[in-house]
């Protein structure tokens, strides 16, 4: 399966209206996920949101349905704030031909003291599960930035858990 990533998909938007100056996309629901896009005067006409809404559905991922909304509803929709990720994780979302297996390299190159494997992916709910095996104990905040990485690479519309196994010895 290839994925759809909010990197990839939001340069995708990007080059195809390069006149809107701000484009934003978050899943928001199980298979889907919502544009947020103002142009240069903070706009979003009817024609233009009409416009990324069918090229988005019509060329972007099957599996996804996609909303278009101005960029003043990220506040209001709880959009977490962009944090930095690592160059090797922006490249790595930003592969058209990015699967599973790259994400799982891609995680294991940042956290080499432990390995990510894929356990499940649960149709219904659109969740990857994975397995996270560490050879020492991890803090809450270095899980969250490997959950943090982890959603960056995963496709739009879909959702991730990981189960920390550590070491305690």
């Amino acid at each position: 399966m290839l994925v759809g990533t909010r990197l990839l998909s939001e340069q995708l938007v990007k080059t195809r209206f390069p006149h809107l100056r701000y484009i934003r996309i978050h899943t928001s629901d199980k298979y889907r996920a919502t544009i947020y896009a103002w142009n240069e005067d903070l706009q979003l006409s009817k024609q233009d949101a009409l416009n990324v809404e069918k090229y988005a559905n019509a060329y972007l991922y099957p599996y996804v349905v996609f909303q278009v909304k101005a960029y003043c509803a990220v506040r209001a929709d709880n959009v977490p704030l962009l944090q930095e990720v690592p160059v090797d994780i922006t490249q790595t979302a930003l592969r058209s031909n990015l699967n599973q297996y790259g994400i799982l390299a891609a995680i294991n190159r940042q956290f080499p003291y432990g390995r990510l494997r894929f356990k499940h992916y649960d149709v219904i709910h659109s969740m990857i599960h994975f397995d996270f095996d560490a050879l020492k104990r991890m803090g809450e905040h270095e899980k969250e930035i490997l959950l943090r990485f982890l959603r960056e690479m995963i496709p739009l519309g879909c959702y991730c858990e990981v189960q920390f196994l550590e070491d305690d010895s």
